[in-house]
């Protein structure tokens, strides 16, 4: 039998790490810090904060956005899990320059700015979907996906172009009202992270027993025509 070391994923570690680092270009989450950061005006929310001369400080907009739209690129439409995320995941802690906004932070921001947040959302989604960073499994809702062949796609009328726009306007929608929905629905024990953890894997184990009982079962069947295929 051959001998491999030894590894346990469960275990904690002291590392050191500059979080930009953890961008790494030409990824989606590279591109949302990128735009977030330096493209974006951000003046439109500054009428709804009233702490310039007095009260707390306030989490920058710009970290707000960020976290929330990486969440919802990986179907996060829960308050409380993009502040766990925040606390654990390290491109959440990249993104967020480590802070850790409470989760009704979070809930507040988007209910309070939801038409600010839908048109700057656009705006990076469209940039994202012209260099191929939305890929199928990004923003994936009800079967409808964007392509990540942007090339193929790009070079199109202004109908085309406004047919995208209205394609991620209704997908940022859908993310924003469903997280209205969670975060008004959820309690701490929606969050148990035990008990979703097993279902994941009861769910895993399930779909690998379907597919070994496939292969088991089935032949390849070959094309027809001149050349056959499997």
């Amino acid at each position: 039998m051959p001998c491999f070391k030894a590894y346990n994923y469960d275990q904690n570690a002291m590392v050191v790490i500059n979080y930009q680092d953890q961008l790494q270009p030409g990824t989606f989450e590279h591109a949302v810090h990128y735009l977030i950061e330096h493209k974006l005006d951000f003046s439109v929310f500054h009428p709804k904060y009233r702490n310039d001369a007095a009260g707390r400080l306030a989490y920058d907009p710009a970290i707000l956005l960020k976290i929330i739209l990486f969440a919802y690129s990986k179907g996060i439409t829960s308050s409380r899990e993009m502040q766990w995320s925040c606390e654990t995941n390290i491109i959440f802690k990249a993104l967020s320059c480590d802070t850790v906004p409470h989760f009704t932070t979070l809930a507040s921001f988007v209910s309070r700015h939801a038409d600010e947040i839908e048109a700057l959302f656009e705006q990076v989604l469209l940039v994202c979907h012209e260099q191929g960073l939305l890929g199928n499994e990004l923003f994936a809702i009800d079967g409808c996906k964007m392509s990540s062949d942007a090339s193929k796609e790009w070079s199109g009328t202004f109908k085309e172009l406004g047919e995208k726009r209205e394609k991620l306007r209704g997908l940022i929608r859908h993310h924003l009202l469903e997280h209205y929905a969670r975060d008004k629905a959820e309690t701490e024990a929606d969050l148990d992270r035990d008990i979703r953890r097993a279902k994941t894997i009861l769910s895993l184990d399930t779909a690998m027993n379907k597919v070994d009982r496939f292969l088991k079962t089935h032949s390849p069947r070959m094309g027809r025509g001149s050349e056959s295929r499997k």
